[in-house]
Formats: C-alpha cells, sequence, structure tokens
C-alpha cells in the first residue's frame, strides 16, 4: 500500500512540474525570455522534416544572419510571423536583403526584405511541445493547464504548513507541560518537611 502511495505522489508531482513548466513557456511566449529569447509555435509544415508542426522553437537576434540560417521573421500583419530558412542574402540599394524558403515549400517566399525584419535566429527547438502550450493559450486552456494546477499546488502548500504549524503548536504545548510538571515537582519537593538528622 505504501509503495502504491508513494508511485501516485511521485506521478502528481511529475505532472504538477511539466504543468508548472508548461505554464512558464506561456509566459514566456508572450514576452521575451531572459537573454534575449523569443519563442514560437509552428503552426505549419513549411519547414518539415526539418521543424514539425507543433514544435515550439526558441529564437535569438544575431549581429548577422547568413544564407542557410533558420530564421523567425515579421510579416505584415503584428500576430503573424514566418519560421523559413535563408536562400539568399544580397546587396540591393547600399542594403543587404534577404529572401527565406521553407525546406518542404517548392519556391522561395517571393519577398525580399532586411535583417530589420528579422525577429531573430532558431537556436533550439521542441518538437510537439507547441500544442499544449497553444491549447493554454484558449481561455479552457488556461483554467485546464494552468489555473487548476496552480490551485492544488496552493492548496497542497497550504496543508504542509498547517501541518507544519500543528507540529510546532504541539511541541510548545508538551515543552510548557513538561515545564509546568517540572514546576509543580519543584513545589512539592518545598512542601516535604525537612528531615531531621540525629
Amino acid at each position: 500500500m505504501k509503495t502504491i502511495t508513494k508511485i501516485f505522489k511521485f506521478a502528481v508531482n511529475t505532472i504538477l512540474v511539466l504543468l508548472v513548466l508548461l505554464g512558464v513557456f506561456v509566459v514566456f511566449s508572450f514576452v521575451p525570455f531572459p537573454g534575449n529569447y523569443k519563442i514560437f509555435t509552428v503552426q505549419s509544415g513549411s519547414m518539415e522534416p526539418t521543424i514539425h508542426t507543433g514544435s515550439m522553437i526558441f529564437v535569438k537576434p544575431e549581429a548577422d544572419y547568413n544564407v542557410g540560417d533558420i530564421v523567425t521573421r515579421r510579416t505584415d500583419d503584428p500576430k503573424v510571423t514566418i519560421t523559413h530558412r535563408i536562400v539568399s542574402k544580397e546587396e540591393i540599394q547600399g542594403q543587404i536583403a534577404f529572401e527565406t524558403k521553407g525546406d518542404a515549400n517548392n519556391a522561395a517566399d517571393g519577398e525580399k526584405f532586411t535583417k530589420e525584419g528579422i525577429v531573430g535566429k532558431e537556436i533550439f527547438k521542441l518538437p510537439y511541445i507547441g500544442y499544449p502550450v497553444g491549447y493554454a493559450k484558449t481561455v479552457p486552456g488556461l483554467i485546464l493547464l494552468i489555473v487548476v494546477p496552480s490551485v492544488i499546488i496552493i492548496y497542497d502548500e497550504m496543508n504542509k504548513i498547517k501541518d507544519e504549524f500543528k507540529k510546532m503548536m504541539k511541541n510548545r504545548k508538551k515543552k510548557n507541560e513538561e515545564v509546568i510538571k517540572e514546576i509543580e515537582e519543584e513545589g512539592e519537593e518545598k512542601k516535604k518537611p525537612p528531615t531531621k538528622i540525629i
């Protein structure tokens, strides 16, 4: 029975840790990570098989970009970014212009852009983690994957604090009882008539 309880507790703690990490990823998908890293979820298969749909990618701004680099770039829609590979880098009217292409696409994107249009270079990827992160950004996902686990963790911590407080109060009571007992015993000793010495 003890073993089953230990396994259950370990499983619950593992799930909670994973959900906390998921919460961290959700937060940092809205704001830059320390070191100016940014997180994006890949929502199409244009970079298959290099980057799978649903992957989470970490990108970081670089001083320069070259042909072959996988970069995330801005589009006319501020809510939409594209993560593709740089296939050309040339100077146009004194400015360096880039063009990208998805590995799975037959043709380049057909749009030239400067370094200012690049959010950053892909540094690291986590396959399929983008799915739960994307879901966690919805209202039901936020409640199920972030709020509920947070409440469970807080409740669990509150119970631990309560148990520790009870234990502390019990120990204090026990010490007080021991002190009272000692005082009473000393009082009893003083009440005893002095022993006659002949």
